[in-house]
């Protein structure tokens, strides 16, 4: 069932109560009609009844027949009945009905509310007895009639109060439907809908609600087209770097990488033939080390730069720890990552992502060449808005990374800056760090060793941060 609109609701409501209120005014009516009716008919009753006693004081001497003729001459007396009984009971006498409004009588129930309750009156008169009986029926037929005809009016007013709220409340609401309207386009799209602050006082604050929401709504669009414009041109600018990096990735292993292998194998002819000249085959060997660690170094910038778009954090820590454990095996190498959302997403900023791989790896690398550690554990886990980022070992401890501060013991290593004598891999690990607003410490555990403690916020303060160079 379709609702009715609100004027029309609103305009019921108003008719209803202005009926009640006329029913509340009839009730009154009815009551003050029944006591005017009550007085009438009582006054009424009274002249006739002593009327009646004086005329029957008069004939009382001359016998009933005199008295019957009076009366009969006088016929209907107002809003009276008269009866005249004869000795034995019989009716001599009945006066007639009333001509007025003949043949008409009020609703019993609207008599049985407005009518009194009158006696009959007995008179004697020598052996006849007069029954003057109150009849307040002509005055309750006009009372009714009164009654139908305020009705009429009243159902009139109400129709015409009706009609006049309507009329008076679809002009006052008019405002509505183009604030509906408003919304309806808005909706569709048309976010410079506005509305005038015209009519009512309480429409116009509405219509300047209305306004001052479709202004927050189109710099809320517009601040959205500017960022998904900013995303669109990361992402071309992202492209660009991962073909830029690529590109520098093929330059690499084709030139300097090709380099390096012709060195080393040199070198290492020298070795073979130079065993009758130690000093000679020594430094060959240093050659062949040096050269050997620089394509470590190579081969980990060519992993950086050939690192797959899309990959989450989670999947490129358990390759790199995999391909640690490849070169290492002397060492256990036990990676726990809790579940985290940062760890499994693939659009972390690079900044962040690398900072935590660079971390990882200059750690293991610093476990592989002083830590003489058989065991190293790294564990990652969300905590307190960000990723903390532990790695342990169970090697010779501090002592073998502060060669250039000798004086420096493992008790004291844990409050010196990593800036300040720990070399440039974990110089370089805390300025990644800080740049990311993160945490850095380095201690040894109680069971003894070193471990390695970062804290990085899982939303980078500052977007522009660009990624470190190793």
């Amino acid at each position: 069932m379709r609702a009715l609109p609100l004027h029309t609701r609103i305009g019921l409501v108003l008719t209803a109560l202005a009926a009640a209120m006329l029913l509340v005014l009839g009730l009154v009516w009815t009551r003050s009609v029944q006591t005017s009716i009550h007085e009438e008919v009582e006054a009424a009753s009274r002249v006739a009844e002593q009327w009646l006693k004086v005329l029957a004081g008069e004939t009382r001497q001359a016998g009933p027949a005199p008295l019957l003729a009076r009366i009969s001459a006088v016929g209907r007396i107002r809003a009276n009945s008269l009866e005249v009984l004869g000795a034995d009971g019989t009716r001599l006498y009945h006066s007639p009905p009333s001509g007025y409004k003949a043949g008409r009588v009020a609703p019993a129930f609207f008599a049985a509310l407005v009518e009194p309750d009158f006696p009959p009156r007995r008179i004697q008169a020598g052996n006849l007895t007069l029954v003057l009986s109150p009849d307040p029926s002509r005055a309750t037929l006009d009372a009714w009639d009164g009654l139908c005809a305020l009705a009429g009016w009243a159902l009139g007013l109400l129709a015409l109060l009706f009609l006049g709220c309507l009329l008076a409340l679809h002009r006052a609401l008019a405002p509505l439907g183009r604030l509906m309207a408003a919304l309806d386009r808005t909706g569709n799209g048309r976010f410079d809908t506005r509305l005038p602050a015209t009519g009512a006082p309480e429409l116009a604050r509405l219509a300047r609600a209305f306004n001052g929401m479709a202004d927050r709504l189109a710099e809320a669009v517009d601040e959205n087209v500017r960022h998904e414009s900013a995303r669109e041109v990361s992402r071309r600018l992202q492209g660009r770097l991962e073909d830029e990096r690529r590109d520098i990735a093929r330059e690499l292993h084709d030139e300097l990488a090709q380099g390096i292998t012709a060195v080393r194998a040199l070198a290492g002819a020298i070795v073979q033939r130079s065993a009758a000249e130690p000093a000679l085959a020594d430094h060959a060997r240093n050659i062949v080390a040096v050269t050997g660690d620089i394509q470590d170094g190579v081969r980990r910038i060519l992993h950086r730069l050939r690192e797959p778009a899309g990959s989450s954090l989670a999947a490129a820590l358990e390759a790199l720890a995999d391909a640690w454990r490849q070169r290492h095996p002397e060492t256990v190498l036990v990676v726990n990552l809790a579940p985290n959302p940062t760890l499994e997403r693939d659009d972390l900023p690079a900044p962040f992502a690398q900072a935590v791989l660079r971390i990882v790896q200059e750690g293991l690398t610093n476990i592989a060449r002083h830590a003489r550690a058989s065991r190293a554990e790294l564990s990652l886990h969300g905590e307190a808005g960000g990723l903390c980022l532990r790695l342990t070992d169970n090697g010779i401890g501090a002592a073998a990374l502060l060669s250039p501060s000798p004086s420096v013991s493992p008790a004291e290593f844990s409050a010196i800056s990593p800036a300040t004598g720990c070399g440039l891999g974990l110089a370089g690990m805390g300025e990644r760090i800080a740049a990311l607003g993160g945490r850095l410490r380095l201690d040894t555990p109680p069971e003894g060793g070193f471990r390695i403690s970062a804290w990085l916020p899982a939303t980078h303060p500052d977007p522009a941060v660009q990624e470190d160079r190793p």
